[in-house]
């Protein structure tokens, strides 16, 4: 019995035949509810030419998207890696042997994790403006990359915890087996794979962190978003400008996503050679088991001379 069946019944033929009239019903819901969105665009003029040439423009691309595609993926790649390195650091805090420190990391980790982004870019936002040392330039840019690397970083601390609890108990018994205390088991054995067999929720969470980027926009960091709305309030194409934007975030995290699509696969298919590698090497070459059969028979079978 396959794991899907275990899990629930296969439908059978009214129900498949129920389930694709559903699916049909769905659909054409759907496009009607497309349809008519379009035509009351359409009434509304929308839909025109001059609403949406003006995206496509050198001068749009040059002043306002692509300083906010940069400015996007700046935050983001900040975050990305200040949310790695940290995520490790409180993963191994919360998997050390050490009491005060284990409750300490948990205290920290469940707390940014049950805090929105949003509240924590503006809580930096405005506590960075009301301090004389900070620069206001960076503040927008600072609340943005603190708030997406406390959040996020607590998360990935999950999941790489997660993935060293997913290990096999002889990883760890080896080690120690020949010689090395648990946090050096921890550092050189489980996290390492831990981090390879959850690469692809590893790579989730970033496509998070990019759209969680947008967010930006309530503090005024000047990413996607907060330019496309300059480009379409300067042009009287505000919908239009922010359909746009959404296309190329779209595009963005499914770029991203079928990256984490191709890295699992990858994974698997390792994992499937490495399993049939090593039942090969275990395996008896039968040829051989006949052979030494055959003398054993040979050598009763054989008469003693005196």
């Amino acid at each position: 019995m396959s794991a899907p069946q275990v899990l629930f019944d296969a439908p059978g033929p009214k129900a498949v035949i129920r389930h694709r009239i559903i699916a049909v019903v769905g659909i054409l819901v759907l496009l009607a509810m497309i349809g008519f969105i379009l035509l009351r665009m359409d009434e509304k003029g929308q839909l025109a030419a001059d609403k949406w040439t003006p995206l496509l423009q050198a001068s749009s691309w040059q002043n306002y998207l692509l300083p906010g595609l940069w400015d996007l993926f700046r935050a983001a790649v900040v975050s990305i890696i200040l949310s790695l390195v940290i995520g490790l650091v409180l993963a191994m805090g919360r998997m050390s042997g050490l009491a005060p420190l284990r409750w300490a990391t948990m205290i920290f980790v469940e707390f940014f994790r049950a805090v929105p982004v949003l509240i924590m870019m503006i809580f930096t936002f405005f506590f960075l403006s009301l301090q004389p040392w900070s620069n206001d330039s960076w503040n927008p840019f600072l609340g943005v990359v603190v708030g997406l690397t406390l959040y996020n970083s607590s998360v990935l601390c999950e999941v790489i915890r997660s993935g060293v609890h997913s290990l096999p108990s002889g990883q760890r018994e080896a080690g120690l087996s020949i010689g090395l205390n648990p946090s050096q088991v921890r550092r050189t054995i489980l996290v390492p794979q831990a981090l390879t067999s959850m690469l692809p929720v590893i790579v989730s969470q970033i496509i998070v962190i990019v759209k969680d980027s947008a967010l930006g926009y309530i503090i005024l960091y000047p990413e996607l978003l907060t330019q496309a709305r300059q480009l379409g309030s300067s042009g009287a194409n505000v919908l239009q400008t922010y359909i746009f934007a959404a296309v190329l975030f779209i595009l963005i995290n499914y770029a991203l996503s079928k990256l984490a699509e191709g890295l699992e696969n990858r994974q698997r298919r390792r994992a499937a050679g490495a399993g049939k590698k090593t039942k090969k090497d275990g395996e008896e070459d039968p040829g051989d088991g006949m052979a030494g059969t055959a003398d054993t028979t040979m050598q009763h079978n054989t008469p003693t001379s005196n």
